[in-house]
């Protein structure tokens, strides 16, 4: 007992008790996947709070010198079960919230288990075990000091829990900011309590109740058909009020309110008050319509692809082992798991993280949690390892590993580090699994700036040539890019007749309340889709250097160079007609093997003349103050509720090229911090105009660059040129690349320093690979749902010469993989 004391005191100043904001991490090791279940335990510093598997305490003990370590073991076994209670289990009940985890949402399976927990205090490099019963003898200073920290420890919220929120709720709405300044109509309008019917048509379901003059109209049309004749959205854009209620979801609970100001499913706590002024008392109501979330669920599951996506209809073969584990789902973190799963059956990130696993530790900060390489390297080796690919224990009731559920990993370090400061990757909410795609490729890059950059598998060059039909002069110009977007041409339908007669019985069984019948999916030629990628566009209001006028021009799109792996993502989510968000219920047999070599660019060829380099003047001849900015595409983006400046920022930055264009910049730019500032110009200083003296270029934005193989001054030439606009930085230094070659060699004719000037031994142009234009699929990400925002992503792999399904902690060999349905493909080159 002395030694055990001796030990204690002479680690007692390096003990602390966390305070409010210490992150204690108590539930997974900083390098490893183990937890406090795991057969070594989990050792938590009791200095950084760091945690650590029993493979890496010792490691840290020694790159740091901390000694004292909290043991956590914990041991599940089953519940004894209440005899009190009745036998089995009460029926499932339909959900009615999109929601996990709350009343009314998907459920969480009940916790069947309990833990024993076993505790003590650790001392290395003697391994000194100490119970945290041990501490008699000890004078009571020291005890109670040890106490504390050991009980601060036990009963702090770990890191991930405080990340992770246990039950995520779809339908968090935020108060509407015309809930308490809503202008009410004296018109005298009440309301009966039933027998609705819309002013402008005969329909009596989804109906909405204008709060401002106490209108009853129709809702939108949904994409398949279904809902109203859009005459509530109507209204709100011939007299801009803004909140309207849907008849048949109020009770005395609330009720559904939408504001089309805000374009959202709001809160009104003012609700009461504003149904009272046209008669109706809240506390009387009762809901006699399906909520905007119940029909969001209805939709979801009649779509029919969720069965043949997750193959739900097939006894499947459970795969364990390296390469075949499972991710646990965090909360809507589907997207992550998918793309994760891809990226890590790819040879480069194989090595830039997992072979270098030993390196990228070692090398780790003090804090490895906030590491992008270690998180990164610890989720690989957490996938290929097969450390984790064990089935799930047993409920006692079904063999879980039967139906291929594993205990797999759960990546909660790595979810919120590469979420930190995303205003959508940071939350629980679902996300589109392409987004998230190109925001890790983004995180890649920034950390692997004089580094190994597995990206370059996926990188490739885009030749745009734009042709000006009235000189027939052009221009070539390249870019950079890592998706090949392909449109789905709807009109290249081959069973259009049978889709007709589908719409027209659909709309029978509408009228006449009957089931609808069953969904027959459109299906579109991969062929259509690769012409309709490759085929001309026409651009309006075109700036001809050639005629140093506006012009019409045709702009062609190819392939400058081909990746090693080709990504494609079908565009099948869109806007219709009424600006809702709509997926394309489509089926597109994808190849086996595909060759775009026919898409290959071919550069300026003799007998074509390009256009004079001169950069456009700032204000066009036509053009005498301001650019002309579409009109009407501003006022449809205003009529949905942008702010007017956005408006006109998102028409002038898509070149007046169309609604569609001027939306996808809105919706890619509502969380910047001045989306809603006037539109300033180049030239001034004033609204309409740049700032004379632009903030510096962003050292992440130069450095993002400077990894593609550009030098820092051609980095910093080109943000400076853009306004600091990174995409547009890329495309202006392969537009100026004669000038900057020409300025790199005058740098060094002139002796400046290598630090100064572009090396000669350096090619100028991004790192990207090239080679054959022929693939084969080796994987593919598929959605469920009506869009991206909702629904659920499993991805399907290739390996060992057989299709895998991975579908969150379900890892099975796949029977039927649904290629014709899947939204991201990954083709990989075929050797030659």
């Amino acid at each position: 007992m002395a030694e055990l004391s001796e030990a204690l005191l002479s680690v007692l100043p390096s003990i602390r008790v966390p305070k409010a904001g210490d992150r204690v991490h108590k539930d997974e090791c900083a390098f490893s996947f183990d937890t406090p279940e795991s057969d070594g335990g989990l050792y938590i510093c009791m200095n950084t709070f760091l945690g650590f598997g029993k493979q890496y305490v010792g490691k840290h003990y020694e790159k740091t010198g901390q000694r004292v370590y909290l043991h956590l073991k914990k041991t599940r076994k089953l519940k004894e079960e209440d005899t009190n209670s009745s036998s089995g289990d009460p029926p499932r009940k339909k959900p009615t919230r999109l929601a996990i985890g709350v009343e009314g949402g998907f459920d969480i399976p009940e916790e069947k288990y309990e833990y024993d927990e076993y505790v003590k205090i650790v001392i290395l490099p003697e391994h000194l075990d100490i119970p945290r019963d041990g501490l008699e003898g000890l004078p009571d200073m020291v005890k109670d000091r040890i106490s504390s920290a050991i009980e601060a420890i036990l009963t702090a919220d770990s890191a991930s829990r405080k990340q992770e929120v246990q039950a995520w709720d779809g339908e968090v709405r935020r108060v509407s900011r015309h809930a308490f300044s809503l202008q009410q109509l004296q018109n005298a309008v009440r309301i009966p309590p039933c027998g609705w019917k819309c002013s402008k048509c005969d329909m009596r379901e989804n109906l909405w109740l204008n709060m401002t003059d106490g209108s009853i109209l129709c809702g939108r049309r949904y994409f398949d058909g279904s809902g109203g004749n859009n005459h509530a959205v109507e209204h709100y854009r011939e007299t801009g009020y803004p909140l309207a209620v849907k008849l048949g979801t109020i009770t005395p609970d609330g009720a559904d309110v939408y504001s089309y100001d805000e374009d959202d499913m709001v809160l009104d706590p003012n609700l009461a008050e504003h149904l009272a002024h046209f008669g109706i008392d809240m506390l009387k109501m009762q809901k006699t319509d399906k909520t905007m979330t119940e029909l969001e669920i209805d939709m979801n599951q009649r779509i029919g692809e969720w069965e043949l996506i997750q193959e739900s209809g097939v006894q499947l073969k459970p795969l364990y082992g390296p390469g075949y584990t499972g991710i646990r789902n965090l909360g809507n973190s589907c997207y992550l798991n998918s793309v994760v799963q891809v990226l890590f059956s790819i040879p480069d990130f194989q090595r830039k993280y997992v072979d270098k696993l030993e390196k990228i530790f070692q090398n780790a900060p003090a804090d490895p949690t906030q590491d992008f390489n270690t998180q990164v390297a610890k989720l690989g080796h957490g996938l290929l390892s097969g450390e984790y690919s064990k089935p799930a224990a047993s409920d006692g009731e079904q063999q879980l590993d039967q139906k291929g559920i594993q205990d797999g990993i759960a990546p909660r370090m790595f979810k919120s580090l590469v979420g930190k400061g995303h205003p959508e990757f940071s939350t629980n909410r679902q996300q589109d699994a392409q987004e998230f795609f190109l925001h890790f490729i983004n995180m890649v890059e920034r950390n692997c700036r004089s580094s190994e950059n597995p990206n370059e598998v996926f990188r490739f060059l885009v030749e745009e040539k734009l042709k000006c039909l009235a000189t027939e002069k052009v221009k070539y110009t390249q870019r950079v890019d890592y998706i090949m977007q392909l449109p789905v041409p709807m009109e290249a339908a081959l069973n259009k007749d049978e889709l007709l007669e589908y719409e027209e019985r659909k709309r029978q069984a509408e009228e006449e309340k009957q089931p609808l019948p069953e969904l027959v999916r459109a299906k579109v030629p991969f062929s259509s889709c690769l012409e309709a990628y490759g085929a001309p566009e026409q651009v309006d209001d075109f700036w001809s250097t050639a005629l140093q006028a506006k012009s019409v021009a045709l702009k062609t799109t190819r392939f400058a160079s081909f990746p090693d792996y080709l990504v494609i993502q079908i565009k099948k989510f869109t806007f219709g007609l009424d600006w809702v968000p709509k997926k394309l219920d489509v089926s597109i047999e994808m190849p086996d093997e595909l060759d775009i070599s026919a898409l290959q660019g071919t550069g300026l060829q003799p007998e074509e003349e390009e256009m004079p380099d001169i950069a456009p003047p700032l204000v066009t001849p036509d053009e005498p103050k301001a650019p002309m900015l579409d009109e009407s595409v501003i006022t449809q983006l205003v009529e949905m509720g942008f702010p007017m400046d956005a408006c006109r920022k998102a028409v002038y930055y898509t070149g007046n090229s169309g609604a569609e264009a001027a939306m996808n910049w809105v919706m890619s730019h509502m969380d910047d911090p001045d989306f809603a500032n006037p539109l300033v110009l180049p030239g001034s200083s004033g609204p309409g105009s740049t700032i004379a003296c632009p903030d510096p270029p962003s050292e992440d934005s130069v450095a993002t660059i400077v990894s593609m193989g550009f030098s820092r001054d051609q980095a910093m030439k080109a943000l400076r040129a853009t306004n600091n606009s990174l995409e547009r930085a890329v495309d202006w230094i392969f537009s100026h690349i004669d000038d900057l070659d020409a300025e790199a060699a005058m740098d060094i004719s002139e002796g400046r320093s290598a630090a100064e000037s572009i090396s000669e031994s350096v090619p100028v142009g991004p790192k990207v690979r090239d080679g054959s234009g022929k693939y084969q699929l080796f994987a593919f990400i598929s959605h469920m749902g009506t869009s991206t925002m909702c629904g659920h992503y499993v991805c399907h792999i290739k390996k060992d010469s057989r299709w895998v399904i991975y579908n969150d902690q379900k890892v099975c060999a796949s029977e039927k993989p649904p290629k014709d349905l899947g939204y991201i493909y990954f083709y990989q080159r075929i050797s030659s």
